[in-house]
């Protein structure tokens, strides 16, 4: 369980692009926390998100919460679906907050526009400025299960040890989606989901081991 439990109102932010289901991640997180009866507020931001813009998904939940909004400097954990995503909005987190990386390249439309240059290492520079970041390659993962989309399922998995409610409760609420599907499809969902925590598990023991 995250250290973010202690606090009133857990802050999570979810980034990426269009197409990578940041919006359904935050989502599934939203019903897991209303499941268990906390108040739940979120809010997106999405920019040409059919074509791969820039998505950002706040979500707020605790026992009582007035606002969508996270402020500055107030986010638990950072949910980078894209590595430069990550960085980007990584002023978002609070001083002890978590960034989980998803380290697979794809490029926003805000760098071919020229109007933010991809950086050469995001791992390395969210480093070098003292940010707790958990790097692993959510997209590799997904294309070896067979479906780039279960990308979503694999972060959704990276997160679920660091929230204030047990893991089990946001995988049910993932697999309860393809309820109504082929049994295959379910059962690529928890795989990718347990996939996802392993992954984020041993990123964050190799982090460990070199701080």
């Amino acid at each position: 369980m995250s250290e973010t439990s202690k606090f009133d109102t857990t802050n999570i932010l979810v980034v990426g692009t269009g197409g990578q289901g940041v919006m359904t991640a935050t989502e599934i997180l939203a019903e897991a926390a209303i499941a268990l009866g906390h108040d739940v507020k979120k809010t997106e931001v999405a920019g040409m998100a059919q074509r791969g813009g820039v998505v950002s998904s706040h979500l707020r939940f605790g026992a009582k919460v007035l606002s969508p909004q996270i402020s500055p400097g107030s986010a638990d954990v950072l949910l980078g679906f894209e590595a430069a995503e990550a960085m980007r909005w990584r002023h978002m987190l609070r001083p002890d907050g978590l960034v989980l990386m998803n380290t697979g390249r794809l490029v926003p439309p805000v760098v071919e526009l020229g109007l933010y240059a991809y950086p050469d290492d995001p791992v390395a520079e969210m480093h070098a400025v003292g940010t707790h970041v958990v790097p692993f390659d959510a997209s590799a993962i997904a294309r070896q299960l067979g479906d780039i989309r279960l990308g979503n399922t694999v972060m959704l998995g990276a997160i679920a040890d660091h929230l204030p409610f047990p893991a089990e409760v946001l995988e049910r609420c993932i697999l309860a989606r393809f309820a109504s599907k082929k049994a295959e499809i379910v059962e690529l969902n928890r795989r990718a989901f347990a996939a996802g925590r392993a992954a984020a598990d041993a990123a964050e023991k190799a982090e460990a081991g070199t701080a």
